[in-house]
């Protein structure tokens, strides 16, 4: 999965979105489980692109709902 990029996001409807970010969210999970088990993540550095690709949904969605970006 490639990272996530602004522009993206925002050509994305609200309900695409909120489903990325539950895909996201339980593949950060997943990780962080495999992590905390002890075993090794085939790239590390996955963790750090799904955490910011959900920053930057939720960032979209803060901007439209106060009316910022349309």
């Amino acid at each position: 999965m490639a990272i996530l990029k602004v522009k993206e996001i925002r050509r994305m409807s609200r309900e695409e979105r909120e489903r990325k970010l539950s895909d996201l969210r339980a593949e950060l999970a997943r990780l962080r489980m495999i992590v905390k088990a002890g075993g090794a993540v085939d790239k590390p550095a996955r963790i750090r692109e799904i955490r910011r690709a959900i920053a930057r949904i939720l960032t979209v969605n803060n901007e439209e709902d106060k009316g910022i970006r349309r």
